[in-house]
Order: structure tokens, then C-alpha cells, then sequence
């Protein structure tokens, strides 16, 4: 991956389909996500349409699913094969992987594998759709797993579009992902890179405390058009935080075309823009020298 050459990162996007055709959610809540997303239902990209989509726009994009299995019956796509994608088109994909943390010790035992020998440079966790908190110590041999294999973690933050909308909200809880939750993570593993993906509404306050108390909690921006960030955000991210935030636009549900138009509106410090978009990511994948 040439980094000098791509004009961004794009720290979160999701692999939503599979090469075999299943997908990553439950028909209804992928019909809620659309809904809330206001996609108009459009086709899912493939791995290798989601790699052609980045090349045409001299960028990389950190790829992952969210292995929810427990908690909502539906298999994840491997994560392997995401590897793979990877391995097809290294000069704009960055593989992550997402373990079900109701898998215990055999998560972290699947946490070396995939990046040993599949190359995975971090991993995801989403604590409203995999239904668990954080600072479960249930889950505390993965985290010991991941620092020691030293690729960073994200973790939803937030609301989530995912069940918006549906009865119940499709039965996803909100409660899992407040970023104090977190904090305890960051003090437990403090060699463990973690980013909080997306403005974290309700608690962007707590997001923002997090990030500027632990060295390693980044905070990345996707999921919402920056347009709708709470000014504290962008403040936070033009001064304490410029080194530590992070371009990512939850791309299929949110564009990178989008959100880079609204971010152009935002008054970002010229000399912080970039860090935003690309420096930051490249230190924090290893990308580039710190």
C-alpha cells in the first residue's frame, strides 16, 4: 500500500455480503437499517466492488463484519474471507476481523489465527448487536489475546442505526455501548490501540473524556454526515484530539463521497485536516512511521 499516493483512510466500513450470498443481518433488520439510513435499499457491494469503490478514489478502507452469532442466530461472513479481499487488493483493503465475544477462549485462540496466518490487522466489536458490555471480564482473554498480537480494536459507540425503527427496536439494547464501558477496557489493557467508532449520542461527552484521559483511545467519525456533529466533537478534534481522530464513514450506509463533502464544510484547522482524513491512520494501522 503506497500511502504517500491515497488522498484518505477510511477507518470503518462493513462487509454486509458474502461471495456465497448471505448476509451479515436478519431481513428485518437490514430493512430497518435502510429505512433509518435512507439508503433506498440498494444493493450490498461486494468485497471486490468495495475494493474497486476505494481505488477509484485513491483511498483505503479498514473492512470488517460483526460476528453476532449468539445473539441473533444469523452467521457472520467469514472472516477469513474478508482476509482474502485483503490479500486480492492490498493497496486499498486493510482486513479486520470481528470474533463473537460469547466465544470465550476460543476467541482468542481464533484471534492469533487470523492474524498469523490471514493477515488481519485489527478487529471489531459491536456491544449492541453481540449484546455483551465491554468491561465483561467474561471477555477479558480475547482483549489479553489482541494487545499481545498489538492490532488495535474498535468498538461501537452509541446509538446504532442497526433495529432502529423496528418493534422493539428489533431487540437491540442501547445500554452496551456507552464509551464508559470502555474505559475500563483502556485501563485493564493499556497497551491495547482501541478506537470508539462514531459520535457516540447520547454520551459524546464521556467519548470525548475517554479519549483525552487514555493514550491509546482514538475516536473515529463515521456514521454520521459531519454536518450533525455535535460542536464539542469538532471542537475536541481541531485542538486536544487532533492526533487521535479519525476519518471513517460507515460506507455502504454512509458514503465516503458524502461525508468528505460535509466534512469540506466543516471550519477544520487547515493544518489538522489531513491528520483527520489520513496521518493518523497510517501511524495507527502501522501504515507509516509514527
Amino acid at each position: 500500500m503506497n500511502v504517500a499516493d491515497l488522498v484518505a483512510i477510511d477507518v470503518h466500513t462493513h462487509a454486509e455480503v458474502s461471495s456465497r450470498g448471505s448476509e451479515s443481518l436478519a431481513e428485518d433488520l437490514r430493512a430497518a437499517s435502510d429505512d433509518y439510513f435512507k439508503t433506498g435499499g440498494r444493493k450490498l457491494p461486494t468485497l471486490d466492488e468495495i475494493a474497486g469503490h476505494y481505488r477509484e478514489r485513491r483511498m483505503a478502507c479498514v473492512v470488517f463484519t460483526v460476528d453476532a452469532e449468539a445473539a441473533t442466530g444469523v452467521p457472520a461472513i467469514a472472516n477469513e474471507e474478508i482476509a482474502e479481499a485483503g490479500a486480492r487488493h492490498p493497496d486499498v483493503i486493510i482486513p479486520f476481523a470481528s470474533i463473537d465475544p460469547a466465544k470465550g477462549r476460543l476467541g482468542a485462540r481464533q484471534a492469533g489465527r487470523l492474524v498469523r496466518d490471514h493477515g488481519v490487522r485489527g478487529f471489531k466489536f459491536h456491544p449492541n448487536v453481540q449484546a455483551f458490555y465491554p468491561n465483561d471480564r467474561a471477555v477479558y482473554p480475547l482483549y489479553e489475546a489482541i494487545q499481545e498480537l498489538g492490532v488495535p480494536v474498535v468498538f461501537h459507540t452509541g446509538q446504532t442505526g442497526i433495529g432502529a425503527g423496528a418493534p422493539g427496536g428489533g431487540g437491540i439494547r442501547l445500554k452496551y455501548s456507552n464509551p464508559m464501558f470502555v474505559d475500563d477496557v483502556a485501563a485493564d489493557f493499556p497497551d491495547l490501540p482501541i478506537i470508539l467508532a462514531h459520535p457516540s449520542f447520547p454520551w459524546q461527552d464521556e467519548a470525548l473524556a475517554v479519549a483525552t484521559h487514555k493514550p491509546l483511545v482514538h475516536i473515529d467519525l463515521s456514521g454520521w454526515s459531519p454536518k450533525y456533529f455535535p460542536p464539542q466533537l469538532v471542537q475536541y478534534a481541531n485542538t486536544l484530539l487532533q492526533d487521535k481522530v479519525l476519518f471513517g464513514s460507515d460506507y455502504p450506509l454512509l458514503t465516503p463521497d458524502r461525508w468528505l463533502a460535509d466534512f469540506d464544510k466543516l471550519p477544520i484547522k487547515p493544518e489538522v485536516r489531513p491528520k483527520i482524513l489520513k496521518d493518523n491512520a497510517a501511524r495507527l494501522l502501522g501504515l507509516a512511521k509514527s
